[in-house]
């Protein structure tokens, strides 16, 4: 049953929504789709005006945000239970958050519960070196990760960049990760496009490992720079990524537009109009 809260929240985004499509040009995506972003996207907007922004993604349509880590913490300067609060009243849920694997991990997943988020994921590898002894070592310090976001209710994961899909001695390290990590306890962000610039095919690995990635960076790259670039002018099939969902295992969708152009907004209008025609 809908509460007069919910119905007043949901009222308060839609009012939000129809005064700011005009201004950005956008109308709001289907919300079938269910899409989330990653506020990498919109990094120094978060940083500037993190309420405001907010108001802005949900404008989009966007039901689902991922934070990041920023000069002012994961929260962009707000407190936990604040992000919560703002995403929840626009109607969005903090769904995930990449952070650190370091000395103040604890503060980290208590910070995340209070935050309302249900998962915390790893941005890059705790240790450097791209060996294989590494590797395990790196996935034991996953395993127990996930045995500690586990008793406070967060599940913990690891989000991909190139490097993990180079070999040593013709092993190929993520491959190490996904068979030494705990699939209880530790849960894999594939960032598909970092998969297709390490010359990597991600149906490969939802055919070898299905299920295993409940969630995803929807990133489409420029295969010779290497960078991110907006869908349908990179080398990720969209489409065909968009038929994998099952096998994969994913919940969670996050699109992610490291580089742009212009602006973050006018890339993320590109962005929404070609996952619309979908």
């Amino acid at each position: 049953m809908e509460t007069r809260r919910t119905f007043l929240q949901k009222s308060s985004a839609l009012t939000i929504g129809a005064a700011l499509w005009p201004s950005l040009g956008f109308k709001p995506l289907s919300l079938e789709k269910n899409l989330g972003v990653q506020l990498y996207t919109f990094r120094k907007d978060m940083l500037s005006d993190p309420e405001g922004t907010l108001e802005k993604i949900a404008a989009l349509g966007i039901k689902k945000i991922e934070s990041a880590g920023s000069e002012k913490g994961y929260y962009y300067g707000m407190k936990p239970e604040k992000i919560n609060q703002v995403c929840t009243d626009l109607g969005m849920q903090l769904v995930s958050g990449h952070v650190q694997l370091d000395d103040d991990f604890s503060s980290t997943i208590a910070d995340a519960a209070a935050s309302g988020q249900d998962y915390l994921i790893c941005s890059s590898l705790p240790s450097w070196g791209q060996n294989q002894d590494n590797y395990k070592r790196v996935a034991e310090q996953f395993n127990a990760a996930g045995e500690a976001c586990k008793k406070m209710g967060i599940k913990f994961g690891y989000h991909n960049h190139e490097y993990e899909f180079d070999s040593e001695n013709g092993k190929v390290l993520y491959d190490l990760l996904m068979e030494e990590t705990d699939p209880n306890l530790v849960y894999m962000e594939l960032d598909l496009g970092w998969v297709i610039a390490a010359g990597k095919d991600p149906i490969d690995y939802f055919n070898r490992y299905s299920g295993r990635f409940p969630l995803w960076h929807l990133k489409d790259m420029d295969l010779l720079k290497k960078e991110s670039t907006e869908f349908g002018k990179g080398g990720l099939n969209i489409p065909e990524m968009w038929l994998q969902q099952e096998k994969s295992g994913v919940d969670h969708i996050f699109i992610e537009q490291e580089e742009y152009h212009s602006t973050p907004w006018e890339s993320m209008q590109h962005n929404m109009r070609f996952m619309e025609a979908l």
